[in-house]
């Protein structure tokens, strides 16, 4: 077999094409594929959460303890899988299928020997959460959850390389069609095995984390069972002598990784201390700001895709050596992500206080929730827009395997400016929670701000 490919993206020879537009085509393709598999892992973990409910409220507020000490950990893991991404991209750019294989491989081996050391932080989880000052109780039901869902690590990661590898080389349904296929399995598992049915035991919060653990599981094993044998994955041999390690490749991997798992832990650690400072300030700001926080989160999950795209797009074009070909995957990639991310702001804008009841109700005792929500939800316009930029111009620069100034600019725009600003707002200028979101919002800004610079810099500096 050939060790080079032509990438199906190149235009055939005496058809002409609009680059730009032919750009916006590969993009939205790449890009929609890439938004519906993220909104239906928050379809999962929403099911979870709502399954979850019926246990009772002290099962709740466990499980979101439980998500705060696995989503630090798991992080982490996630930043250094999306370094596969752009390794695979610029490989099936210049045509090499062999550092396709080498790339999909070292991301596997380093899914599994970060795995071991990250389940730590879930299996003391009781421990960690006693420690943060978490009463005995809760910590005792959040490890429960933590037991079962530790265990799901390894194959989270490993399906979430096999997706960057498959969306790399353009083929982002695969992972899609899985994805949607686990969303039922997923809330008929958790059901069966919190509430004991067809003769199990009932296994309450330990049973939601091991369904959980199961459904990653079933994830994995599909994806890697049509990388390895259905066309035109089977072409690349992802799995061809798997025991051997690119080590130099390896070390890049995680070169390019550790900053975007860095970036990340400083994003969620600034959402968690906003969290705190909303808990100072009052029981209503801190319950607003956590509806408010998830609508943001499903929102979030467009630009993702998209910021997603940008990284197969520029990693395509630099790959190729076609420093023209890499500002326009940036540039579109910028556009559409603000024109998707406008629009669903309008209509977050319009139906603010239609998403406020959606969770609190429309009874008296909830009026006031209801309203803050909306006024976070209205402050908030600027502040989905600043994160979509970031965002996609992160997917960009990763693009190019440029993420190191990233780390720098997260914590220039969110602990330098945003954090300070939050607190001096909120508790100086006597705004209260709608100056903590006035604070996330410039932060945001200055960090995209920054992402747009370096992206310009650099798109330059490769034109010569």
């Amino acid at each position: 077999m050939l060790d080079t490919i032509q990438p199906r993206t190149q235009p055939q020879a005496g058809v002409p094409l609009n680059p730009l537009a032919d750009e916006f085509v590969e993009t939205l393709r790449l890009a929609v594929p890439m938004m519906l598999t993220q909104l239906g892992q928050i379809a999962m973990i929403t099911t979870d959460l709502a399954l979850i409910g019926r246990l009772g409220e002290s099962a709740v507020a466990a499980a979101a303890l439980a998500h705060t000490v696995y989503f630090v950990s798991f992080t982490f893991g996630l930043g250094l899988m999306a370094a596969v991404s752009p390794l695979v991209a610029q490989a099936f750019g210049a045509g090499d299928i062999r550092r396709i294989r080498r790339s999909l491989r070292v991301g596997l081996w380093v899914a599994l020997l970060i795995s071991l050391p990250m389940m730590a932080s879930p299996l003391y989880g009781e421990h960690i959460l006693v420690a943060l000052g978490q009463a005995p109780h809760s910590a005792a039901l959040a490890q429960r959850y933590l037991n079962g869902l530790a265990w799901g690590i390894a194959p989270a990661l490993g399906f979430i390389a096999l997706r960057s590898m498959m969306s790399a080389v353009n083929r982002p349904q695969a992972p899609l069609w899985i994805t949607l296929a686990a969303i039922p399995v997923n809330a008929a598992l958790v059901y069966v095995l919190i509430h004991g049915l067809f003769g199990l035991p009932e296994l309450g919060l330990f049973g939601a984390g091991l369904a959980t653990t199961l459904v990653n599981l079933g994830t994995f094993v599909a994806t890697l069972a049509i990388a390895g044998l259905r066309k035109p994955f089977a072409d690349y041999r992802p799995l061809a002598h798997f025991w051997r390690i690119d080590w130099p490749l390896m070390r890049k991997l995680i070169a390019i990784g550790a900053p975007i798992s860095f970036s990340l832990l400083l994003e969620y650690g600034l959402f968690s201390s906003a969290a705190l400072l909303m808990g100072l300030i009052s029981t209503t700001a801190l319950a607003a700001h956590q509806i408010a926080l998830q609508v943001t989160a499903v929102l979030f999950m467009v630009p993702l895709g998209i910021g997603m795209a940008a990284t197969v797009r520029v990693g395509h074009a630099f790959g190729r050596g076609e420093p023209l070909a890499v500002k326009r995957a940036g540039l579109v990639a910028a556009v559409i992500g603000i024109a998707f991310v406008s629009a669903l702001t309008v209509a977050i804008i319009f139906g603010r206080y239609q998403l406020g009841r959606l969770f609190f109700g429309s009874g008296d005792a909830s009026m006031a929730s209801v309203e803050l929500t909306a006024k976070l939800l209205l402050v908030g316009a600027t502040f989905f827009i600043a994160d979509a930029i970031q965002t996609i111009m992160g997917g960009a620069l990763r693009g190019i395997n440029d993420t190191r100034m990233t780390l720098v600019f997260a914590a220039i725009g969110y602990w330098c400016v945003g954090f300070p600003i939050a607190w001096w707002l909120a508790f100086h200028a006597d705004l209260g929670a709608v100056g903590v979101w006035i604070g996330l919002s410039i932060g945001s800004f200055v960090y995209a701000g920054l992402l747009i610079l370096r992206f310009r810099m650099l798109t330059r500096k490769l034109a010569g």
